[in-house]
């Protein structure tokens, strides 16, 4: 266990000391303000440098190469420990205690965008400043994430790319070529923020919160500077600019990266997840349009055509920002809304959930075990976008798909038993395991997670990282054949 766990440590401890960089932006708001958060920031900055220069030093003579398995170590290690540091600036800032402060810190991370804080407006714009950076550098490890690991488990859906694009070698070790292709991705992540940021500028917000929200949106962050979230500016040009990056952030990045590179939108007619995502997106904001009018939540179609377009948008992708308490819309609404948080989002995206390739993935075996029932021995390839997929990717699918749905029912069984009514236990369950953010009930977007005690919260971040980490990644170091020599 030593041989495995030190090396890892080693590269851990980098990892914390450029983790301490980061906080230097809040740090320099917090001083060009004189807020009374400069000195958590820089208390946290430099504990977190030392802490990591200290174990650094301790295990340089384990330096080596990293194989697959010290990778699914160090992205579980790096999800699960960063948010106590993360939350240290809050921690000693705010009157929260450490729960909650890890709470907010793996909501950003995760780009959950649950929040338990009030009074977003009110708050030292460092501290809105960290919280909305957490989620846009945890939208970039989700990139690696989907880059360098999940491919190695047969379980995400960068496979389809790797004929396209120079993608990760699905070989014993992590290669350059991994590094190469991640900051490829990272340039493309980068460009869009940047864009956003210059648009929502044009949009009428001012350039504190265009780079909040920018982070936000592109990183399926779903944290915002007010209470209110999206709703405080009630700017239809604000919520058409986020709805427009909110479904790019959605879509696989290496996508991106391919219609960049061929100077045109081919790559995206030519994806199979793009269009399911774009196809079920369209219909269920006019369906929805359509069910709030005919219910009369709304006067007339085009205003629930507008609420509808950037809640349902911002919900199925698993950005989490808002305009209107939709938990107050009759229930199919919000129930099919953060359905389609678990399927909408693109693999290689910064949404969470089983991801469109999945679902794909799942529905052509659907399709292909119904033909066998009438053909037994009808020999028929699974394809999707016209890539051949491997038995061994659908048995690891279907694989991932039991253990989502296991780790949802046993989550809400246990926030039940905590005493949580259904809805509230269902909805912060399944907004938290998706990544998507405010839940239902008691979590849903008129409120926050605050209202839930620390057993409660602790399961939520749990269901964070499960979900984070699609499932796979973190149960399997629960299993002896890991540790295994």
């Amino acid at each position: 266990m030593k041989d495995l766990v030190l090396p890892v440590a080693h590269l851990f401890a980098l990892v914390m000391m450029v983790f301490s960089a980061a906080m230097l932006a809040p740090l320099v708001l917090a001083l060009w303000q004189f807020d009374g958060a400069l000195w958590s920031f820089l208390v946290s900055a430099v504990a977190t440098f030392v802490i990591g220069a200290l174990l650094w030093l301790s295990t340089r003579r384990f330096k080596r190469e990293l194989k697959t398995r010290d990778g699914l170590l160090l992205v579980a290690l790096t999800w699960v420990a960063l948010p106590a540091v993360a939350g240290f600036p809050l921690w000693n800032y705010l009157p929260i205690n450490f729960t909650d402060a890890y709470f907010e810190a793996a909501s950003g991370l995760t780009t959950t965008g649950g929040t338990v804080l009030t009074g977003l407006e009110f708050l030292p714009r460092s501290i809105n400043l960290w919280r909305h950076l957490l989620s846009w550098i945890g939208g970039m490890g989700i990139i690696v994430l989907a880059v360098a690991i999940l491919p190695v488990l047969g379980i995400g859906g960068m496979q389809i790319y790797r004929a396209e694009m120079p993608g990760p070698m699905k070989d014993a070790k992590l290669t350059p070529r991994i590094g190469q292709t991640a900051k490829l991705l990272w340039a493309v992540y980068a460009g869009l923020t940047v864009v956003c940021i210059g648009c929502l500028k044009v949009a009428g917000m001012d350039w504190f919160d265009a780079v909040c929200h920018a982070f936000s949106a592109l990183s399926s962050g779903g944290f915002s500077t007010y209470d209110a979230s999206i709703g405080h500016f009630n700017s239809l040009s604000i919520e058409l600019v986020l709805v427009v990056f909110q479904v790019l952030a959605a879509l696989n990045f290496a996508t991106h990266y391919l219609a960049w590179s061929q100077r045109g939108v081919q790559a995206y007619f030519r994806d199979a997840e793009a269009r399911a995502i774009l196809g079920v997106l369209v219909l269920s904001v006019v369906g929805i349009a359509v069910f709030l009018t005919l219910k009369g939540t709304y006067p007339d179609f085009p205003t629930a055509l507008r609420h509808a377009a950037f809640n349902v948008v911002s919900v199925a992708t698993d950005s989490g920002l808002h305009t209107q308490d939709y938990s107050h819309w009759p229930i199919f609404a919000p129930m099919w809304m953060l359905f389609m948080s678990s399927i909408v989002a693109s693999s290689g995206s910064t949404g969470g959930g089983i991801n469109m390739i999945r679902t794909l993935i799942l529905a052509k075996q659907a399709n292909r075990e119904l033909k066998s029932l009438v053909h037994p021995n009808l020999v028929l390839p699974l394809k999707v976008g016209g890539a051949l997929i491997q038995n061994r990717v659908v048995f690891a699918v279907l694989a991932f798909v039991f253990l989502y749905f296991m780790s949802l029912v046993t989550l809400v069984l246990v926030m039940l038993a905590s005493g949580l009514d259904f809805m509230t236990a269902f909805g912060a369950i399944l907004a938290c395991i998706n990544n998507a953010g405010p839940g239902l009930g008691l979590v849903g977007p008129g409120s926050n997670y605050g209202v839930l005690n620390d057993f409660q919260t602790w399961v939520c971040s749990i269901a964070m990282l499960l979900g984070r980490l699609e499932v796979f990644t973190l149960l399997v170091l629960f299993t002896p054949t890991f540790w295994r020599k």
